[in-house]
Protein backbone atom coordinates (compact mmCIF):
# COMPACT_ATOMS: atom_id res chain seq x y z
CA UNK A 1 0.00 0.00 0.00
CA UNK A 2 1.67 3.50 -0.82
CA UNK A 3 1.72 6.57 1.34
CA UNK A 4 -1.02 8.91 1.39
CA UNK A 5 1.42 11.81 2.10
CA UNK A 6 5.03 13.65 2.15
CA UNK A 7 4.50 13.36 6.14
CA UNK A 8 3.35 8.90 5.80
CA UNK A 9 6.48 8.37 3.80
CA UNK A 10 9.09 10.45 5.84
CA UNK A 11 7.63 8.83 8.70
CA UNK A 12 7.80 5.37 7.24
CA UNK A 13 11.32 6.25 5.87
CA UNK A 14 12.13 6.78 10.05
CA UNK A 15 10.73 3.42 11.23
CA UNK A 16 12.29 1.11 8.43
CA UNK A 17 16.15 2.76 8.94
CA UNK A 18 14.97 1.94 12.62
CA UNK A 19 14.19 -1.60 11.81
CA UNK A 20 17.26 -1.86 9.64
CA UNK A 21 19.66 -1.15 12.65
CA UNK A 22 20.34 2.38 10.45
CA UNK A 23 19.32 5.03 13.05
CA UNK A 24 18.00 4.41 16.66
CA UNK A 25 15.02 2.80 18.14
CA UNK A 26 14.92 5.20 21.06
CA UNK A 27 14.57 8.73 18.05
CA UNK A 28 11.23 8.11 17.05
CA UNK A 29 8.53 9.85 17.87
CA UNK A 30 4.52 10.03 17.10
CA UNK A 31 3.66 8.61 13.91
CA UNK A 32 7.27 6.92 12.93
CA UNK A 33 7.14 4.95 16.56
CA UNK A 34 4.15 3.73 16.06
CA UNK A 35 4.63 2.65 12.45
CA UNK A 36 7.93 0.83 13.66
CA UNK A 37 5.83 -1.44 16.67
CA UNK A 38 3.10 -1.97 14.19
CA UNK A 39 4.28 -2.47 10.95
CA UNK A 40 7.06 -5.23 9.55
CA UNK A 41 9.89 -4.53 7.15
CA UNK A 42 8.43 -5.52 4.24
CA UNK A 43 5.28 -2.90 4.91
CA UNK A 44 7.26 -0.23 5.77
CA UNK A 45 9.22 -0.64 2.49
CA UNK A 46 6.37 -0.56 0.91
CA UNK A 47 5.27 3.40 2.64
CA UNK A 48 8.85 4.33 2.36
CA UNK A 49 9.18 3.62 -1.60
CA UNK A 50 6.43 5.84 -2.66
CA UNK A 51 7.29 8.88 -4.53
CA UNK A 52 6.68 12.58 -3.39
CA UNK A 53 6.12 13.97 -5.94
CA UNK A 54 2.14 15.07 -6.03
CA UNK A 55 1.43 14.01 -2.25
CA UNK A 56 0.18 16.40 -0.23
CA UNK A 57 2.12 17.22 2.89
CA UNK A 58 -0.34 16.30 5.29
CA UNK A 59 -3.72 14.26 5.30
CA UNK A 60 -6.45 13.91 7.38
CA UNK A 61 -7.91 10.52 7.98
Amino acid sequence: MPSKSKAQQKAAGAALAAKRGEANKSDLKGASREMYDSMSESQLEDFAETKRKGKPEHVDD
